[in-house]
């Protein structure tokens, strides 16, 4: 059986190098595991609770909720804006938690990771995300962690996929989530 990780991305730029470090995931997966890197947050309305409502929640919202309720578990790739969480991954995290109590983060492993030009790599952001994506119900992976730092510099050149050191950690992460699927099956 293969896991399904959906791969969520919190930079809408198109030359985002989280996007980079998520394209590099679904490359280094390892056997028995399939990362689907999720198209289309961007069309994503803003959460809000009078539009989520059956019979007229929003394609974009739809689509995302079929992705996400696919997978198994969950890798939230975040960069940092302003010194927290991207409003695009907040807002996917947002719809995906609903309905209350049986969102489809319920009891799935996440990880969140990421880089950013910064010198600590984006840990704020993604010490937010896994905060709120735990209020969601998912069942975060605090010993799971990549904050990649100076990625200006870093990938200016070298797409994270071909930094050895990157895809060896990169590797390692989707490894161990890949495991806790498995673990948690088991349970």
């Amino acid at each position: 059986m293969s896991v399904h990780i959906l791969a969520l991305v919190g930079s809408l730029r198109a030359g985002s190098h989280n996007r980079q470090l998520a394209e590099a995931a679904v490359k280094l997966a390892p056997e028995g595991a399939e990362v689907e890197l999720f198209e289309g947050l961007a069309e994503v309305p803003f959460y809000n609770e009078d539009i989520d409502v059956e019979g007229s929640v929003p394609a974009a919202a739809v689509r995302l909720r079929e992705a996400a309720g696919r997978a198994d578990a969950f890798l939230l790739f975040s960069p940092e804006y302003n010194g927290t969480i991207p409003a695009v991954l907040k807002n996917a995290i947002d719809w995906l938690s609903r309905p209350y109590g049986a969102g489809a983060f319920s009891g799935k492993p996440v990880a969140v990771i990421g880089t950013a030009f910064g010198q600590f790599g984006g840990v704020w952001a993604q010490d937010e995300a896994r905060k709120a994506v735990g209020i969601a119900g998912g069942t975060v992976l605090e010993d799971v962690k990549l904050s990649i730092p100076g990625s200006v510099t870093r990938f200016a050149e070298t797409h994270p996929v071909d930094d050895a050191e990157v895809a060896a950690q990169l590797t390692e992460v989707v490894s161990r989530l890949h495991s806790r699927v498995g673990a948690a099956d088991a349970a």
